[in-house]
């Protein structure tokens, strides 16, 4: 653990970027960017078909800085536009409607239940990170890809390395990942033999019915959704934890209610970032203005969703003052436009009933230890409290 970890403070006290027009800055490597800060100029990025991510990883793309994992490879779903896009999506969108997740909505409750329930039988002190905001996200992607019968620490080694950052040796994070991508093929193949009505037996079922989708870019996908569909929920819940129990002692009984845990679930979602990174990328194909500011074709841009979720203009109440308040305009917290998360129902009903059942059970919940003192695990795209020990 670096002296860095320890010291950062939470997400939820980062500063936004200064609000304004589209202006030119740079990556950390030096390349030219221009960034994007305001709500409704990054909405406008995010859903304008004249900035894509495929063109990032374009012949003639500037170069984005060093990338050792699964999400700078070209063929992960993330960095794939257009028609291409569009039929990877359309392989498992009827898993994510709202319909059929309220049909695992009972289950979700019956594993917050019995999570929370554990730890108030433990008795305090207990690690809400080992106890609760890593299995809880970790149980629902196994569950839904009929994984249940993988060694968990096993997933989560291969997630560590799908988002590591640039300091994780090359060659470790290529050894992982291809050990990641021979338990995708294998598993492709068993559901392909012996389907089920898991995710990966509707996206390999569904994929050999159209044909025309390598089986590379399966195994990918398939990746991608076991760790990608747990660690930004993991993040979430131990981030939003930090913020209610270091700071909101006052809001935690108004959580016993269903509707305000849904109303301040949408809130922490939306204004508490992942991680703190430069921003999502995008590459214009063609100039575009902005903001009243014309972007030049082959331009890369920074999409701040950060800055954009604290837009003064749009979103006059805060986590401070508008906790239990609907928000003012449509979150970007899971993006916008075509690659809009999937997962975005499924990690506000998770957010929610974690909130709802904690504060039910242990009213008395509160951090055992300072803000300060927290240790972070920091990868690429997120960071989250390695451990959360409370007392009541």
């Amino acid at each position: 653990m670096s002296v860095e970890e320890r010291t950062l403070i939470p997400l939820h006290r980062l500063q936004p970027a200064e609000f304004g027009p589209p202006r030119l800055t740079a990556l950390p490597n030096g390349t030219p960017a221009w960034l994007v800060t305001r709500y409704h100029d990054v909405r406008h990025v995010l859903t304008d078909p004249r900035f894509g991510r495929a063109t990032l990883y374009a012949p003639d793309a500037p170069p984005l800085g060093a990338s050792s994992n699964l999400e700078g490879d070209p063929g992960f779903i993330t960095n794939i536009d257009g028609a291409d896009h569009r039929q990877l999506r359309a392989l498992m969108q009827q898993a994510f409607t709202r319909r059929a997740i309220a049909a695992w909505v009972p289950w979700l409750t019956s594993v917050v239940e019995r999570l929370v329930g554990d730890v108030a039988e433990h008795g305090p002190p207990a690690d809400l990170v080992a106890s609760l905001t890593l299995p809880l996200p970790v149980e629902v992607i196994s569950r839904l890809m009929g994984v249940e019968d993988v060694d968990r620490k096993r997933l989560r080694h291969w997630t560590d390395h799908l988002f590591a950052d640039r300091n994780c040796p090359l060659d470790e994070v290529r050894a992982v990942l291809a050990e990641f991508a021979t338990f995708a093929a294998e598993l492709l193949d068993e559901r392909r033999r012996r389907p089920g009505d898991d995710l990966v037996s509707r996206v390999v079922v569904a994929a050999d019915r159209q044909g025309g989708i390598s089986e590379e870019r399966l195994i990918k996908l398939v990746c991608g959704l076991i760790a990608g569909g747990h660690e930004t929920t993991v993040a979430t819940l131990g981030n939003a934890l930090v913020y209610l129990l270091g700071e909101r002692p006052d809001a935690w009984s108004r959580l016993t209610s269903e509707d305000a845990a849904q109303a301040a679930a949408d809130r922490l979602l939306h204004n508490i970032p992942l991680g703190e990174g430069q921003g999502a990328l995008r590459r214009s194909v063609r100039e575009a203005v902005v903001g009243g500011v014309a972007i030049p074709a082959g331009a890369v841009v920074i999409v701040d969703r950060t800055s954009a979720a604290r837009d003064p203009e749009v979103f006059t109440t805060g986590l401070s003052d508008g906790l239990f308040e609907p928000l003012e305009a449509t979150t970007l917290a899971f993006g916008a436009g075509p690659h809009y998360c999937l997962g975005a129902w499924l990690a506000r009903i998770e957010l929610r009933q974690a909130l709802h059942r904690l504060a039910t059970l242990l009213p008395g919940l509160r951090l055992a230890e300072p803000v300060d003192a927290i240790e972070w695990r920091c990868v690429s795209t997120t960071r989250s409290p390695r451990r959360l020990t409370v007392t009541w």
